[in-house]
């Protein structure tokens, strides 16, 4: 393939905070193996270890092998941990001290597949902290060969998948919980194999007072029966349906790499990410108070999430730090402010003692030890966390984003204020407490959309915002 081929394919596939793109048209095995080489080159892994897992795709194991190849052949000692869940990617490197690459297509249909990619310590690798030096480098091998270094790596195996389901057990403590019926819709993703490790006895550990009822735990990147997208709310159906029929006290449904995870309650309602986040931002500041009464504590919250989060964050007597959207930019802010928890809207979930990785598992963990120190339900928890009408995310196709800008800022000029620390903020100015709104424009990184969010005291309020401001998106 000649520089100019090798960069054009390269610049489409390699993303703001990953690789992700086409079987076969967009990812072979030959730009996969010059990928691995460009990653153990800009991690300096030559000499030392490098871990390479994947998930349940048709492709990922061949595309994990050629990467492992590549990444050897520039002096990279390959641990290949196999199949597993996006996070025990995470924790191997943050418990192996190395860095780490993760062959999955997250939620994506089957015909796609991706690397995410991290530094030793499970540090995220976006485009700007090494994932475009990581293309340069490929491209460079795409066109000219791989050079094989004087002593090359070696390629062995490790399963971590044991050692994972017990480290999580240290940081939650399930034992103490009232018996629960959960289901758990895997959507034929890792959670299949991660579910019946951490919260069943598959990796050896003790039984806890759980009864888990398995919806599409089969590992299969087709995914015959629904898309791995708990966002979208079509994928949730069969999980609310079956909570209600076999009357369970929560339904779980992780995605295809299982590191995000959504609940829904009792009454096969969903539980807003923002209200998860709330409850085990509670826990994470308790436990911190034990052992540091005095010191201040941070927890990150994203600009999409609930109010409720940040006043949660405040009631508790910690300090609720905002930020922009996007994984690596919270997991790099994880590590500058110390924080103990960060969540998203999107139900990522990140956690200080997790290396400041997301960890959907983790977060479901803690909603299940709420729940279960507890005689109530699951609905009457979440209420106190979610007090307030939201829109969900709703995306329009736009041309002129600055245009659409423009027309927003001149139609609440009087009676907002803005800022635009990640896309545009609209927030309401001098009302009464009980009628306050805001919402949020931002562009898409990869698509002419413009993402519309609104949240307001009351549904009246959200309605009336909604509609207003995607007639000012859309004109």
């Amino acid at each position: 393939m000649n520089n100019t081929a090798a960069g054009d394919a390269l610049r489409a596939i390699v993303k703001a905070y990953d690789v992700r793109g086409l079987v076969g048209s967009q990812l072979t095995a030959e730009v996969v193996a010059a990928l691995g080489a460009g990653f153990a080159d800009e991690v300096g892994a030559a000499g030392g270890d490098l871990i390479v897992g994947h998930d349940m795709r048709d492709s990922s194991p061949e595309f994990a092998a050629a990467f492992a190849r590549g990444a050897a052949a520039r002096g990279a000692n390959v641990i290949s941990i196999g199949l597993c869940s996006t996070d025990e990617s995470y924790y191997a490197s943050g418990a192996l001290g190395a860095p780490a690459a993760m062959f999955t297509a997250s939620h994506n249909p089957a015909a796609y597949n991706g690397i995410k990619m991290s530094r030793a310590g499970a540090q995220a690798m976006s485009i700007d902290t090494g994932l475009s030096a990581v293309r340069d480098r490929a491209i460079g091998y795409l066109d000219s060969g791989i050079t094989e270094v004087a002593t090359p790596g070696t390629v062995g195996e490790r399963d971590v998948l044991a050692e994972y389901a017990e480290y999580l057990r240290t940081l939650v403590d399930l034992s103490g919980s009232r018996p629960l019926r959960i289901v758990v819709d895997a959507g034929n993703g890792m959670g299949g194999l991660t579910v019946p490790a951490v919260l069943g006895t598959a990796a050896g550990l003790a039984a806890l007072p759980f009864e888990i009822i398995p919806l599409y735990f089969e590992l299969d990147g087709t995914f015959p029966n629904h898309e791995a997208n708990p966002l979208d709310p079509k994928n949730l159906v069969d999980l609310q349906a079956a909570v209600i029929k076999h009357g369970a006290d929560l339904g779980l449904a992780f995605d295809g790499d299982a590191d995000r995870c959504f609940v829904i309650d009792e009454r096969g309602e969903p539980v807003s990410p923002s209200a998860v986040a709330a409850i085990v931002a509670e826990r994470e500041v308790a436990r911190e108070r034990l052992t540091h009464p005095d010191e201040d504590i941070y927890v990150l919250h994203n600009l999409i999430t609930s109010r409720i989060v940040a006043e949660t964050i405040e009631a508790v007597g910690a300090i609720p730090v905002r930020t922009r959207v996007g994984h690596s930019l919270i997991k790099d802010e994880m590590r500058r402010t110390g924080a103990v928890f960060g969540g998203e809207h999107s139900a990522h979930y990140y956690f200080r003692e997790f290396w400041g990785a997301d960890n959907g598992m983790l977060a479901a963990m803690h909603v299940l030890a709420e729940l279960g120190s507890q005689p109530g339900t699951l609905s009457g928890l979440a209420e106190r966390f979610d007090p307030y009408a939201a829109s969900g995310e709703i995306n329009s196709t736009v041309a002129n984003v600055p245009e659409a800008y423009t027309r927003i800022v001149e139609a609440f000029a009087d009676r907002a204020e803005f800022d635009e620390f990640d896309g545009l903020t609209v927030t309401g100015t001098g009302l009464p407490e009980d009628e306050f709104w805001w919402f949020s424009v931002r562009p898409s990184n990869t698509e002419p959309l413009l993402r519309l969010n609104v949240e307001a005291a009351t549904p009246a309020i959200m309605e009336r915002l909604r509609d207003e401001a995607l007639a000012l998106i859309r004109a």
